[in-house]
């Protein structure tokens, strides 16, 4: 196993500045929407920047959010394509896992932004547009973050489709930086969630005083 990991790192090209450009915008896109979420959620600045109108200022950051994702994929395909391909990842069983992982990926992510819409999936709870109740079907019984996760199988089968071991690096470094985003992001969505029920009980408690 070992000296097959390391027979894939030498069809690796390290000296390839796509290679570094790829692995800086995976890296950016989720600081990018954390950071600016969170500068929405504490000091309204999108909604300030959007004449104080929250739904317009959250499909402007939905439409930005959408075309740095596109940016990046281009950017993850252009940098493979510059890297040799491994004959073993084009056999017949790599290609079948390929296909059946770029299907899979792509219907979690688009069930999900079915699930929640545009205005959920792209932040919405940061704008204060929170879902009523917690969704739990499909693709969310399946895995709790299934945009990323979905997206992580894309790469993942896109890498095996063109048989390049470089893929494969770059699918590792996505699922890493989606790993630690989701670390800040979970307690925070859950913070903004259990502030909403304090309210509500809050409200309760004064309606029944009176």
């Amino acid at each position: 196993m070992s000296s097959f990991l390391g027979d894939l790192v030498h069809y690796v090209d390290f000296d390839k500045k796509s290679l570094a450009v790829s692995g800086a915008s995976i890296a950016f896109n989720p600081l990018f929407w954390n950071i600016v979420a969170r500068q929405e959620y504490h000091n309204k600045v999108l909604t300030n920047l959007f004449g104080g109108h929250s739904k317009a200022a959250c499909y402007g950051l939905a439409a930005t959010i959408f075309s740095l994702g596109m940016l990046r994929d281009w950017l993850y395909k252009t940098a493979i394509s510059e890297q040799p391909s491994h004959p073993l990842l084009l056999s017949v069983y790599s290609q079948a896992a390929a296909y059946t992982l770029l299907a899979a990926g792509n219907i979690l992510v688009v069930s999900s932004t079915w699930r929640l819409g545009i205005i959920g999936t792209f932040l919405g709870d940061y704008f204060g547009f929170l879902l009523d109740e917690m969704v739990t079907g499909f693709p969310f019984n399946v895995t709790g973050a299934p945009m990323y996760w979905g997206s992580t199988m894309s790469f993942l089968g896109t890498a095996l489709l063109l048989g390049k071991p470089a893929g494969l690096l770059l699918t590792a470094w996505v699922y890493l930086v989606y790993a630690v985003a989701l670390r800040y992001e979970d307690p925070f969505t859950a913070g903004i969630y259990a502030k909403r029920e304090r309210e509500r009980a809050a409200a309760k408690s004064g309606k029944k005083l009176k």
